[in-house]
């Protein structure tokens, strides 16, 4: 079934076994995530008697979560203070910055005298962002907010007026063919004064809402990255709690923006990741063997060798920064966290700002709700975010993917120009021109980049990568990876780009194949992990990520 198909019969399905039951709240929040906590936690403190609801598509709270992470607790001092009392797992505080240009043989350490401000650590702690939502779900819940996990919100529901009236779940138990079992179950309807979307970068719903109600009219174009990443456990003797390490250059070359992070955790753990810009222009490149290339570098390699790997994942990345984030707000509810776009490219950290996000946004929610309004726009949430210090900081950084996208020599540069000279606030602004799906070049102007065969030891391949990541789906549903023209993969991106999806993509989902001596696209949804780079990247936009049933996807143990 195509795009449109899929959509077609969950309507039908729905007038057939309809009408849905459906729960009432004050808030519905749409997404587990640290946003999505925060703001749930900060309207049960400022009223405790608010109905609350807050649902998420992963089995459990932190199953989707992946991110580096170091975390600048500057939000959850506000949010919680008493946050060490409590047990919140932040554990390890940065001991050591380390930032590394590579080449192939060699690696040259930048003296900290001359790093960024946004590179420096002092004070921050090295996370699991998973245990830090779950824990944050731990006081979401004790402070009364109803929160169901394996529940995907699949539609926005509207008033007649066209306000955002809630959420519908999506439909459970439909073979491929689209026909109901006998485990069919018709969605709910969750319906609130107010919505709140907190579905992390690129968001089904976010991606509907801001093409509905123009919130990008007045915006660049929004820009992404992909994040992989894997935890280790590693020999004690080359353990240094605390340790962060970040890298640019080799092996990518110095027009494609992207870089690593090494850190060291608790238990002899070390998370490591590479992100690669997704306004890249060579259809050839692998975001996936890029990143498994990079752990065979010499001064990266020994972190590794005599470990053993544990987990894995992808994540898309929202890195526009504040000249490409949307209008926040729109009649019945607003965007936070990286729904929105709320990260600081430059730090390489979003969590502190997705919680300070959902925290003001909950504050302008509680005075509109005290004031007995629902369903119109809170504007009150925009205003608060342009005087918080959450918009001093992305101001600042507005300029540092936009640099680092013209090349590694001159972004360096001018970074650090603007960062040392300007102290930040340098007297211009740098604007993105075009989306990233728009800056793949056809194939015919590139060579065929040759990735080494994984080792098995240090670098790995999809396959065994995604099977450590605990990814599962209900293998008889629909596939959740949809095609607008079902020609396209094949008549368009095979033919002008060399089917760049079999190569973004590091779940190993997209795949052409041979039948009766024909070229066609198989997509093997089973893998996805939720990443959203298809979505996001594939050059006609003619794929459409939907969320599958309730509880699929990866299952992140600590990621």
């Amino acid at each position: 079934m195509n795009h449109a198909e899929l959509v077609a019969l969950s309507q039908k399905l729905v007038e057939e076994n309809g009408p849905r039951e459906s729960m009432e709240y004050d808030v519905v929040i749409v997404g587990g995530g640290p946003a999505g906590l925060a703001a749930a936690i900060r309207l049960k403190q400022l009223n405790a008697d608010l109905g609350v609801c807050l649902i998420e598509k992963g089995s459990e709270l932190g199953a989707h979560i992946l991110s580096g992470a170091v975390m600048d607790p500057r939000a959850i001092d506000e949010l919680i203070p008493d946050w060490k009392e409590k047990g919140a797992p932040l554990n390890v505080a940065v001991s050591e910055d380390r930032f590394l240009f590579l080449t192939e043989t060699a690696a040259h350490q930048t003296p900290n005298w001359a790093l960024p401000a946004s590179f420096k650590n002092h004070g921050n702690y090295v996370i699991s962002l998973g245990n830090v939502v779950r824990w944050l779900g731990e006081q979401a819940e004790a402070a009364g907010v109803e929160i169901f996990p394996g529940f995907a919100a699949a539609e926005v529901l509207y008033h007649d007026d066209g306000s955002v009236k809630g959420v519908a779940t999506g439909n459970l138990g439909i073979d491929k063919s689209g026909q109901p079992t006998a485990d069919f179950q018709v969605g709910m309807e969750l319906h609130a004064k107010y919505t709140l979307f907190a579905e992390g970068s690129r968001g089904q719903l976010g991606k509907q809402l801001i093409a509905k109600f123009a919130l990008d009219r007045d915006s660049d174009p929004q820009s992404y990255g992909i994040g992989i990443k894997e935890l280790w456990e590693i020999d004690p003797a080359k353990h240094q709690p605390g340790l962060v390490v970040h890298t640019a250059g080799w092996p990518l070359d110095s027009s494609t923006y992207g870089g690593s992070f090494l850190y060291h955790a608790e238990n002899n753990q070390v998370v490591v990741g590479f992100v690669v810009g997704l306004g890249y222009e060579n259809p050839y490149l692998s975001p996936f063997e890029e990143f498994q290339r990079y752990k065979t570098h010499p001064a990266i390699r020994h972190f590794f060798e005599g470990g053993r790997r544990l987990a894995y994942g992808a994540r898309a990345i929202t890195a526009g920064g504040i000249t490409s984030l949307p209008k926040l707000t729109f009649p019945g509810g607003a965007l936070i966290g990286c729904d929105a776009g709320f990260l600081n490219a430059s730090r390489i950290k979003g969590s502190h700002a997705a919680i300070k996000s959902g925290m003001l946004a909950a504050e302008a929610l509680v005075e509109a709700l005290a004031a007995s309004r629902s369903g119109d726009e809170i504007t009150a949430y925009s205003a608060s975010f342009k005087d918080s210090w959450l918009h001093a900081e992305l101001w600042k950084a507005r300029n540092f993917k936009q640099w680092m996208s013209k090349g590694l020599y001159l972004g360096a540069l001018m970074v650090g120009v603007e960062d040392k000279v300007f102290g930040g606030n340098p007297p211009w602004t740098l604007h993105h021109q075009h989306a990233d799906h728009e800056k793949l070049k056809p194939a015919s102007q590139f060579a065929p980049i040759a990735y080494p065969k994984p080792d098995g030891k240090i670098s790995f391949d999809r396959l065994s990568s995604v099977f450590i990541s605990n990814t599962n789906h209900n293998e008889h549903q629909p596939s959740h990876l949809t095609l607008k023209d079902e020609s396209v993969p094949v008549a368009i991106n095979l033919a002008q780009y060399a089917g760049p999806e079999q190569r973004y993509c590091p779940a190993g989902v997209y795949e052409f194949v041979k039948k009766d001596s024909v070229d066609r696209l198989q997509i093997n949804a089973q893998n996805c992990v939720h990443c959203k780079t298809c979505d996001i990247k594939d050059p006609t936009q003619n794929i459409v990520w939907m969320a599958p049933e309730g509880g699929g996807g990866p299952n992140y143990p600590n990621m």
